[in-house]
């Protein structure tokens, strides 16, 4: 969760998933408040129109960010390990029946789009069965 620090700048507090997916906190929560905020982000990522937003990070990685904060963090190794399969099986990661407009056009998709939609797997398999693991402190003030 370092890299999580970085992108933050060490000025946000955040819980993470056991699959990794995280959600920034608000100043001031307790562990139980900061995990009952997250648990309710999280849920409702995952119980609308799931808007996600690929950001490309100077070290490589991706940060895919969904709406009430919530993100995930894609790491280049993790990608790079398992490319061949991403490329050939990326509009399985999609939810059923779902389209996704790009800027190429309906579920085309780009090597960062391939990536990221990757990455929103982690998203769905924490959001079916959610578990706060870590509450991680911001550490400038």
């Amino acid at each position: 969760m370092d890299r999580t620090h970085t992108y933050c700048n060490g000025f946000r507090d955040f819980a993470v998933f056991r699959e990794g997916t995280i959600s920034i906190l608000p100043d001031g929560l307790s562990d139980t408040g900061a995990e009952a905020h997250a648990l309710a982000a999280l849920r409702s990522v995952f119980h609308a129109h799931i808007d996600m937003n690929p950001v490309a990070m100077r070290d490589g990685n991706i940060v895919v960010q969904y709406n009430h904060d919530v993100a995930t963090v894609v790491l280049k190794e993790l990608v790079d390990d398992h490319w061949a399969e991403i490329q050939t099986r990326h509009l399985d990661a999609r939810a059923t029946d779902e389209v996704l407009i790009t800027g190429a056009g309906p579920n085309v998709f780009d090597d960062q789009g391939n990536a990221a939609l990757f990455g929103r797997c982690y998203m769905f398999m924490d959001a079916v069965d959610p578990q706060v693991i870590r509450i991680e402190r911001k550490s400038a003030s």
